[in-house]
């Protein structure tokens, strides 16, 4: 579906970056994913939040419904090498290999290269500013090929 590409001054954009921010998993602690949802808002970003308990078909469907531009995954139940490898490989059988994924929450050093080796453009443990998630968004959805 081609789109042109978002302006990235969120502020005076026409078209607003769009973040479906998920929590895959049965992890019952969204304070994190609710601070950076609200974050990236603030930012101007259109965020759709997916709550609690999401399972990785729901989550990819929710990118697809949405036209999202990335997905922020938080994970803080130690399921990441299992959910994220999954979540990743539908949006590829899906054909959607344009959307931004990024992975927070508590991971693992050891488990980071192994990420993004799988496609996860960055990872983002507890205590990264929300000031670098917006900007990191903001220069990765920019940089790809608009839809």
């Amino acid at each position: 579906m081609p789109r042109t590409a978002p302006n990235m001054t969120a502020a005076t954009s026409t078209q607003k970056i769009r973040v479906v921010v998920a929590k895959p998993g049965l992890d019952g602690h969204d304070r994190g994913a609710k601070i950076i949802a609200r974050a990236l808002r603030d930012a101007g970003m259109e965020v759709i939040y997916t709550g609690l308990h999401q399972t990785p078909e729901q989550i990819v469907e929710t990118v697809v419904q949405e036209d999202a531009d990335a997905v922020g995954l938080s994970i803080l139940s130690g399921a990441h090498m299992t959910l994220v490898p999954k979540i990743v490989e539908m949006l590829r059988a899906q054909g959607i290999d344009d959307v931004v994924v990024t992975v927070g929450g508590t991971i693992p050093a050891d488990d980071i290269p192994q990420l993004k080796e799988l496609g996860v453009a960055a990872v983002f443990t507890p205590g990264a500013p929300t000031q670098e998630i917006i900007d990191f968004l903001v220069s990765a959805v920019g940089e790809r090929e608009p839809r």
